[in-house]
């Protein structure tokens, strides 16, 4: 973005306090995307769902420490690509951000499949890819002709979403007393199939769930005092969901223990039937198509204001993607081709979606975490404390999150790496073979932009 283009940009006001920062935070995460993915979890972790949410938990922590950490250092509308281009390398900050891009740009597609998915086992006569196309075109034309989700709707819906998972555990944890489920209270964490490899895969899967903390710091230029309320932020944020999805999970585990369901796809609608019956397990669905197709909303109307800045920066071709529609005022284009890429949702199953998703988050986080001891390499404070806070804390999350990437199954790690030559390739075109500095993408700056539109 050129100099003369953040002159002509409205400046934010700074009127978020740490409690409104928090909520949407949560908001951003999605509560009920624990139990939406929990089957493909059990799984991956042969029945031990909340050790690797717990352990998705931990890796965070750091990395959530490290995002705190950062935005006090550039206490401006941030993300893995403006920490990481300014501490490391304007280079490597753009391969982050691409990398981060691989989030938002098919997170919309996880969306509509996992809700597809839910309402195919509800709804068996109807082809899952029917629920998925029209997913596409209802969030689609509503992103194109404007739609408006304000900060109190998703107040309100994050309250709903906690409101089921309260009933969901209540109702876990009855089952488990009453009936007799061969669960033991030690059992959802450990039992005869479990392994360090399994716990780690479920753990890669899992951290799908907590996609979505980190977009808090683009709100930085709107938060009183950014430097200090940032970093408590988002470590409440993560701790909050973080102890939410390892209790609901929990309690999930104590009502039907192990692996096995008829669709891993949609295993929490069958533990819901098993807990509830059959009216709970339509509660249930109906609120979490509603809460897949907020989230799915929110996110293609985000990622298309990324596509749309990287347009208007020339990174991608600004005749499309950097065009507005003169009657609504959005980026059409941008919409249309994450509405098209969402279509890939009919190929696909959760568990591949979220763990190659998971491969741009893990590569990201692990940048951010590294910037931090480029930082301290750069400035060189001095102290124990110094020490600890700069260079073991992230350090610790940066392995962490390595592992984690290298937990994903091969179908992730491919499409991963396709992904990040395909950025590779981008930046040495826009850099004439690296003789030049790269663009100046304005992601952070159009994240926290569209959350005003």
């Amino acid at each position: 973005m050129t100099s003369e283009s953040h002159e002509q940009a409205p400046r934010l006001e700074r009127t978020l306090g740490l409690g409104s920062v928090v909520a949407i935070g949560v908001a951003y995460t999605t509560p009920l995307i624990v139990l939406g993915i929990f089957g493909v979890v059990a799984e991956a972790s042969n029945g031990t769902v909340p050790t690797a949410y717990l352990a998705t938990f931990i890796a965070m922590v750091f990395t959530a420490y490290s995002y705190g950490r950062m935005s006090a250092v550039h206490p401006i509308s941030g993300s893995a690509y403006t920490y990481v281009g300014r501490e490391m390398a304007p280079q490597l900050g753009f391969l982050a951000g691409w990398l981060i891009l691989l989030d938002y740009f098919f997170l919309p597609m996880v969306a509509w499949l996992i809700a597809g998915a839910y309402l195919s086992s509800q709804f068996p006569g109807v082809p899952t890819a029917v629920w998925i196309i029209a997913f596409v075109l209802v969030t689609s034309i509503l992103n194109i002709i404007g739609i408006r989700v304000t900060a109190r709707v998703n107040f309100l819906l994050v309250a709903f979403q906690l409101l089921v998972l309260g009933f969901f555990i209540a109702l876990s944890i009855r089952s488990y007393v009453q009936g007799d489920t061969g669960a033991s209270l030690w059992s959802p964490f450990w039992n005869q199939d479990t392994t360090v490899a399994a716990i780690a895969a479920g753990a890669a899967i899992g951290a799908y769930a907590f996609i979505g903390f980190d977009a808090i710091t683009t709100l930085t230029e709107e938060t009183r005092d950014p430097s200090r309320t940032m970093p408590r932020a988002v470590l409440t944020v993560i701790l909050f969901v973080g102890a939410l999805f390892v209790i609901t999970s929990y309690a999930a585990q104590l009502a039907h223990p192990g692996a096995a369901f008829d669709n891993v796809d949609s295993a929490a609608l069958e533990i819901a039937t098993e807990i509830g019956g059959n009216l709970f397990a339509s509660f249930f669905l109906t609120s979490l198509i509603i809460a897949q197709f907020a989230a799915g909303l929110a996110v293609q109307a985000t990622s298309s204001r990324l596509l749309y800045a990287m347009g208007r920066d020339g990174v991608l071709p600004r005749r499309i993607l950097g065009y507005i529609q003169p009657r609504f005022h959005t980026p059409v284009f941008g919409i249309a081709l994450i509405g098209i890429v969402g279509l890939a949702a009919l190929f696909l199953d959760v568990a591949t979606s979220t763990s190659f998703i998971n491969f741009g988050a893990f590569s990201a986080f692990t940048l951010v975490n590294l910037s931090l001891i480029a930082h301290f390499l750069r400035h060189r404070p001095q102290g124990v404390g110094a020490v600890l806070g700069w260079i073991a804390l992230p350090l610790i999350g940066a392995i962490i999150d390595l592992y984690l990437l290298l937990a994903l199954d091969i179908n992730a790690k491919i499409i991963g790496v396709v992904w990040l030559v395909i950025g590779v390739a981008l930046l040495a075109w826009l850099t004439r073979g690296f003789r030049e500095a790269p663009p100046q993408l304005s992601l952070d700056e159009e994240l926290a932009l569209s959350e005003e539109r």
